[in-house]
């Protein structure tokens, strides 16, 4: 009786893990360095195995239809199959592998649909100093030339998701930017092209935050209030008690998770440029967090982040800012 319950419960397992991804075929080309993990769910990477950026890989299954991680074979790892996150590169699947359209019409840029949020934060040195901005940031070049100094992390922006439509969720329709000058104030050291205009704060509110309820000066004090806290973290102690230095991502997480358990440290996804050079910092959020309190209030019981880094090597660098 004993043995036929625990085999109908194995079996029980079996199915539930076979419905949970679908076997894929075609070929996956990585577009940057990235980890290669032997389950995701758990962020197990025996052997610190890496994608290498412009290698096309043999794909073998996708997590779900509308898919955001891909199973491929990576030669000489162990064990061979490894999970990489879908925007790590360009899949050509088979045909019948092709993701459908999330739900079908208008549905990924509807408002008030999502169910978690990113907060983006940037390194600006690091943003500045690497990215094609060709003489359309005015905040680097005062940057570059020490007029504007920096002694933060930096809001890119607040960032409402929904699953079923991964990142193509946004633009949706909704009132055009109106903030008051006591909030472009506020704003303006947390997110510095207010120093010369909004045209990067009406990119972000009409690409995300018209997605969500809150109105444009509630929804950006919110989005400040998120980045304090984690600049305020041991998140921003790292980064700016290490500018014009090497850190590894590794050392990196093993502090998180040593300040605030594992739940934090999964929220966290480092972004680099080039491999080497830290540009961004995303955290994942539950919809309905607060920024009122410490970092692990704030990420609460939101989802893990998709990955951990994104086209950085275990060594990274934080570029200081002006001229070196």
């Amino acid at each position: 009786m004993y043995r036929h319950t625990t085999a109908a419960l194995l079996l029980a397992f079996a199915v539930l893990g076979c419905q949970a991804s679908e076997s894929a075929s075609g070929s996956f080309t990585a577009s940057q360095s990235c980890e290669a993990y032997s389950s995701f769910a758990k962020r197990s990477n025996p052997g610190g195995v890496q994608l290498k950026s412009g290698t096309a890989y043999t794909v073998r299954e996708i997590n779900k239809t509308d898919y955001d991680w891909v199973r491929v074979e990576v030669p000489g790892a162990q064990p061979p199959l490894r999970w990489v996150q879908r925007d790590c590169g360009t899949a050509a699947l088979g045909e019948q592998q092709a993701p459908r359209a999330a739900g079908g019409g208008q549905v990924c840029s509807m408002p008030n649909q999502e169910d978690s949020y990113v907060l983006a934060i940037t390194w600006e040195p690091g943003f500045c100093e690497h990215a094609r901005f060709n003489g359309k940031k005015p905040e680097c070049e005062a940057m570059e030339s020490g007029q504007l100094p920096v002694t933060t992390l930096n809001l890119h922006g607040l960032w409402p998701n929904k699953q079923q439509c991964g990142t193509s969720y946004g633009n949706c329709k909704g009132p055009d930017l109106q903030l008051s000058k006591d909030t472009i104030a506020k704003l303006a050291p947390w997110m510095p092209n207010f120093y010369y205009g909004d045209s990067f704060g009406k990119y972000e509110w009409d690409k995300h935050g018209k997605c969500q309820s809150l109105p444009a000066d509630q929804y950006f004090l919110k989005a400040v209030a998120a980045v304090r806290v984690v600049n305020d973290s041991e998140v921003g102690q790292i980064v700016l008690g290490n500018v014009g230095k090497n850190i590894r991502v590794s050392d990196f997480f093993d502090r998180i998770k040593a300040s605030y358990g594992d739940q934090v440290a999964s929220s966290i996804t480092l972004v680099c440029t080039q491999h080497k050079y830290l540009q961004e910092i995303r955290v994942s959020l539950p919809t309905g967090f607060s920024a009122d309190g410490s970092l692990p209030q704030m990420v609460g019981n939101a989802a893990p982040a998709s990955a951990r880094q994104q086209g950085c090597d275990d060594v990274i660098y934080i570029e200081s800012a002006g001229k070196h």
